[in-house]
C-alpha cells in the first residue's frame, strides 16, 4: 500500500535527514525561546482575549512548525479558554476549504486538505513514497495501540518488526515517545504530527473504528502478548491486517495504493 504522494514543504524536505529526536529537541528549544520572549516582551500589540479567528489562522499559516497551545497563549496574550474556542471556530470554518487544523496533543498546525493532494503533488512534482503492506500494518498497530513497544508490536504481528519500525521512524510517521518502565526500559513508539498530516487526519480521534476482534488483539496487555501470539500461531491466525478484512489495516482510505492520494502538508 502507499502513504500517498504527499507534497512536503521545502523546509521539511531539506530537514528529512534529521532524526525525530533532533526535531523534537529543536522544537522544544524554539518553544522555550518563544515562551521566554513572551514573558518579558511588550504586550502593546497582542490581541489578548480579543483574538480573532483570522488572526489565529494567519499565525498558524506562517509558523514554520507546529505551535503548542501555551505558545499561542503567550504570543497572542489570550487565555487558554479563548485559544481553545478560536481553534474550534477555525476548525469549523476550514472544514470545507483548502486548509485544515491538525492537532497532536498540545501541538497545533495548519495542513492542506487531503482532497487537494493530487493537485499539490502535480505542482511540487514529488515522487510518491510507498509503504509495504508489512510496514503499513506495523503503522496501524502503533497508531491504535500507542504507546507501543517493539516487542508488543512483534508479538501482535508474529514477526520481527525492526526494519518496519526503523522505516517508519525515518519517514517520521512514527516517533519515540519515551521509555517504558518495564525491565530494559524499551522505547515507546507512537505517531506524531507527520502521521496526521499524511493520512488527512485532524487528530487521532479521526481514526476509523476497527472490528472488535482486531481491537482486542491491539489492546492486549504487554505481559499477555506472548501468550496471545503463541495461541495465534497454533491456530494459524491471520495477521492484524487480514483479520480486519482483506488487507484492511484500519487506517483511513487516504492510505490507498493510489500514489496521488491526497495527503496534506503544512503550508508555508
Amino acid at each position: 500500500m502507499s502513504d500517498g504522494g504527499t507534497p512536503q514543504p521545502a523546509s521539511d524536505v531539506a530537514g528529512r535527514a534529521a532524526g525525530a529526536g533532533d526535531e523534537a529537541a529543536a522544537g522544544a528549544a524554539d518553544e522555550a525561546a518563544v515562551l521566554g520572549d513572551g514573558e518579558t516582551g511588550s504586550t502593546d500589540d497582542v490581541p489578548g482575549d480579543a483574538l480573532t479567528e483570522a488572526q489565529l489562522e494567519a499565525l498558524l499559516f506562517v509558523a514554520e512548525r507546529p505551535l503548542a497551545r501555551r505558545e499561542l497563549g503567550v504570543i497572542t496574550g489570550a487565555s487558554a479558554e479563548v485559544i481553545d474556542a478560536r481553534l474550534g471556530d477555525l476548525q469549523v470554518a476550514l472544514a470545507t476549504r483548502g486548509l485544515r487544523v491538525v492537532m497532536d496533543g498540545e501541538r497545533v498546525a495548519l495542513a492542506t486538505a487531503p482532497e487537494a493532494g493530487r493537485l499539490i503533488g502535480r505542482y511540487v512534482g514529488r515522487d510518491p513514497a510507498r509503504l509495504s503492506p508489512a510496514t503499513l500494518e506495523t503503522l496501524a498497530i502503533v497508531a491504535y495501540r500507542q504507546p507501543a513497544t517493539k516487542s508488543a508490536i512483534e508479538r501482535i504481528r508474529g514477526v520481527d518488526a525492526d526494519y518496519a519500525i526503523r522505516s517508519l521512524v525515518h519517514r517520521r510517521l512514527v516517533v519515540e515517545l519515551g521509555r517504558s518502565g518495564a525491565p530494559g526500559r524499551p522505547i515507546l513508539y507512537g505517531t506524531g504530527m507527520e502521521f496526521l498530516e499524511r493520512f488527512g487526519l485532524t487528530s487521532l480521534d479521526d481514526l476509523p473504528v476497527v472490528e472488535a476482534a482486531v481491537a482486542e488483539r491491539l489492546t492486549i496487555p504487554e505481559a499477555d502478548a506472548a501468550d496471545v501470539a503463541d495461541a495465534a500461531d497454533g491456530a494459524d491466525a491471520a495477521p492484524v491486517a487480514d483479520a480486519a478484512g482483506a488487507g484492511d489495516t484500519g487506517l483511513p482510505a487516504e492510505a490507498s495504493p493510489d500514489p496521488a492520494t491526497a495527503l496534506p502538508a503544512r503550508p508555508r
